[in-house]
């Protein structure tokens, strides 16, 4: 069974939405740049509720000791993940200054970025494929970009991993069944516009994920 994440929560109602619906996974954006950012307090006080319903992760690009210690302390997510340029070393570094395990992001355009795989596998508790963000890009993902998943077929890995990039509702079976993966993240592919999830479209892309 293929079990999702649902990223870049912002509000009490499309939280619930991602819970009752079966989201094993929701997460909190901890990144200045993205319109989805959620300052730790605020994200602390908004997953809350997802504790014990799902694992918590705080999504979290190239994070400083200060920005680190402070979702440990205050959010206590379940997992943090990784999606800039931190190192394997790096990620040892920020579970033991949060005591959460690690979910490293991997952008993903060709085979030969796959090359890097064999260094996270003994640090991470879970590999995310994500399509890689187009030159110039401030953000490094949820911006509905994609890769070819055919990419993926066939592969395996020492540790869980998530297809992420360009998911929404009515992809989501056919990248599963193309991918094999056995865990899905979406964000832009569940928002009415950028940063403004829709209530609807997680029940939409969950009920469709449970049926992959």
């Amino acid at each position: 069974m293929t079990h999702a994440k649902i990223c870049g929560l912002t509000t009490p109602e499309t939280l619930d939405a991602a819970l009752d619906h079966g989201a094993a996974f929701v997460g909190a954006v901890i990144f200045d740049k993205s319109p989805r950012h959620l300052e730790p307090l605020h994200a602390a006080t908004l997953f809350e509720r997802a504790k014990g319903r799902a694992k918590v992760v705080a999504v979290v690009v190239d994070p400083g000791d200060m920005l680190l210690t402070e979702i440990g302390l205050i959010l206590r997510p379940d997992f943090i993940q990784l999606h800039g340029s931190e190192t394997p070393e790096r990620a040892a570094e920020i579970r033991r200054l949060t005591g959460a395990g690690i979910i490293k992001a991997l952008p993903i355009r060709t085979e030969a970025d796959f090359g890097g795989v064999a260094d996270w596998e003994p640090v991470a508790d879970h590999l995310m494929f994500d399509a890689k963000p187009v030159e110039g890009s401030a953000l490094p993902g949820g911006v509905g970009a994609r890769f070819d998943w055919g990419l993926l077929a066939g592969r395996t890995f020492q540790k869980p991993w998530f297809l992420a990039g360009g998911l929404n509702p009515d992809n989501v079976a056919e990248a599963v069944r193309v991918s094999g993966a056995p865990l899905v993240d979406v964000s832009s592919g569940v928002e009415s516009a950028p940063g403004v999830k829709d209530a609807g479209r997680i029940a939409a892309f969950l009920k469709a994920v449970a049926r992959s």
